[in-house]
């Protein structure tokens, strides 16, 4: 079993994108379907035995802290009422794992962000998941990681193969291959390449770190956007001797992967997720089949549109 224990969650951002949603409500804390995003993050971090996580959170992000403390008020209000099933759920968030949070003061990046957690992290390799990157839990990541991190060494990126035409949006990687199915050498990246780019393969927001990646990011300059690119740290680190904390690889990951930083992606993911729940799904599937046929035909009312919710909520 790995000894990799602690997880890192980058939740700081302003969620501009999401604008006025993200005035006052955190990007993190808003719903994919019944659950608030973050949620889901810590979830997946659990699961792969990462119990002890940690939360980079900002000023305005307080709500994302609260979300994994208990709640005493609300769940007396349920335990009096009977309400096991709601009672539950409540509780789940603060039972996942022991979370933490440190609050990046200024916006300087997600390497400064993961630089904030230092003094949490010690010398020891961690995950860093990013917030608004969901993987569906049918499509586990981190443990195929963590795995690899441990046979390897060093760092570990997720890699996705993207369309040409995407690959400007992230970073890519320069790579070779190893003999391990799925597991490549990562040489090179490039964050956000705007010609040439090295390869489809993309980085996305998954990560297992060596803690050279600490001693690094105290040198890494701004880069792209005048921020501290945690993609020109990893390059670094892929550029020295595996003595001095290099080597980085790359998992070539093929499954679910939920984008909710973007507006239109975060809706698709809604309507996925709730197409597949027991409980909505076939009531969702057929009320959305009607939708579809109706915008086609351009006919403007759709049936169900004023079907009541389910009139038991807590005053």
């Amino acid at each position: 079993m790995s000894s990799i224990t602690k997880a890192v969650i980058t939740a700081a951002g302003h969620g501009t994108r999401f604008l006025p949603a993200t005035k006052a409500t955190p990007k993190e804390m808003l719903p994919v379907v019944d659950k608030p995003a973050i949620q889901y993050v810590v979830e997946e971090a659990a699961a792969a035995g990462l119990t002890d996580v940690l939360l980079i959170t900002s000023r305005t992000k307080r709500s994302v802290e609260d979300h994994f403390d208990r709640a005493p008020e609300l769940e007396t209000v349920l335990a009096e009422k009977g309400d096991e099933a709601r009672l539950a759920l409540v509780r789940a968030a603060s039972e996942l794992a022991t979370v933490h949070s440190v609050r990046q003061r200024e916006m300087l990046g997600l390497g400064h962000a993961v630089l904030c957690a230092e003094g949490h992290v010690g010398h020891q390799p961690f995950a860093v998941l990013l917030g608004d990157d969901l993987i569906d839990p049918r499509n586990p990541l981190l443990p195929r990681m963590i795995d690899v991190q441990r046979r390897y060494g060093g760092s570990v990126v997720t890699l996705m193969e993207v369309e040409p035409a995407q690959i400007k949006l992230y970073g890519a990687a320069t790579v070779q291959p190893t003999g391990d199915d799925g597991v490549l050498r990562v040489t090179d990246l490039v964050e956000k390449p705007e010609s040439d780019p090295p390869s489809n393969y993309a980085v996305i927001g998954r990560y297992v770190l060596d803690p050279a990646i600490f001693e690094v990011l105290h040198t890494t300059p701004p880069g792209r956007g005048g921020e501290i690119q945690l993609t020109d740290a990893i390059r670094a680190l892929a550029m020295r001797d595996a003595e001095r904390g290099g080597l980085v690889h790359g998992v070539v990951f093929s499954g679910r992967r939920y984008d909710i930083g973007d507006r239109a992606d975060y809706l698709r993911t809604i309507v996925k997720l709730a197409c597949e729940r027991e409980d909505l799904g076939p009531e969702f599937r057929t009320w959305l089949e009607h939708f579809v046929a109706k915008e086609m035909r351009g006919d403007g009312s759709t049936p169900g549109e004023n079907v009541s919710g389910e009139g038991d909520e807590i005053s």
